[in-house]
């Protein structure tokens, strides 16, 4: 069976990265924009279709999340070592080093839980979807070139503490619950 249309989605969002990312190297912001809008509607797109034609798969829970990530990952890199984004719109180096951060914790921490229950269910919490959001607006301000961003990005890295910290708590609870069962 070939790709469904919501997994193709997810596939055209990744494919779409390097050309967001030459388009910030080469000062295209505006290029740059329309991509990561696209990228963010597809972003939406994929998840609408995949439920509303019943087309969620394995491959879709793997996809869209990681498409999600490598564009994020992506912008705040570039976004902060980019030497032809203006000073006051490049973002300081903590940001992405924050950002990255958490998301290798959650997926250390996702991969613990797997090597020791077997299976792992990763549900993306309220306070990480508001985060994501908040992640990607301070993009869009970035690329606008609002010059108020600063605000935005570390409203996003103050969120994606509070999220990191979250997702700690969640997972810490799986396996404790997990250890508790074994030793009754």
């Amino acid at each position: 069976m070939g790709l469904n249309l919501a997994n193709k989605t997810s596939i055209t969002r990744i494919i779409l990265i390097p050309f967001f990312i030459a388009y910030i190297v080469y000062s295209r912001l505006d290029v740059a924009l329309i991509i990561f809008v696209l990228a963010i509607i597809s972003d939406g797109v994929d998840g609408f279709i995949a439920r509303t034609f019943k087309q969620k798969t394995e491959l879709g829970t793997i996809l869209d999340p990681i498409a999600d990530k490598l564009l994020l990952l992506s912008a705040y890199i570039c976004l902060s070592m980019v030497k032809s984004i203006p000073p006051d719109l490049r973002l300081p180096p903590y940001v992405p080093i924050i950002i990255i951060s958490r998301d290798a914790i959650i997926v250390l921490g996702s991969v613990v839980i797997l090597l020791v229950k077997g299976d792992v269910k990763i549900a993306p919490s309220a306070i990480g979807k508001i985060t994501t959001f908040f992640q990607m607006i301070t993009i869009v301000s970035i690329l606008v070139r609002f010059k108020g961003s600063f605000v935005l990005w570390n409203l996003a890295v103050l969120l994606t503490v509070i999220s990191g910290i979250d997702y700690i708590i969640k997972g810490s609870r799986t396996l404790n619950e997990n250890h508790s069962v074994e030793e009754g």
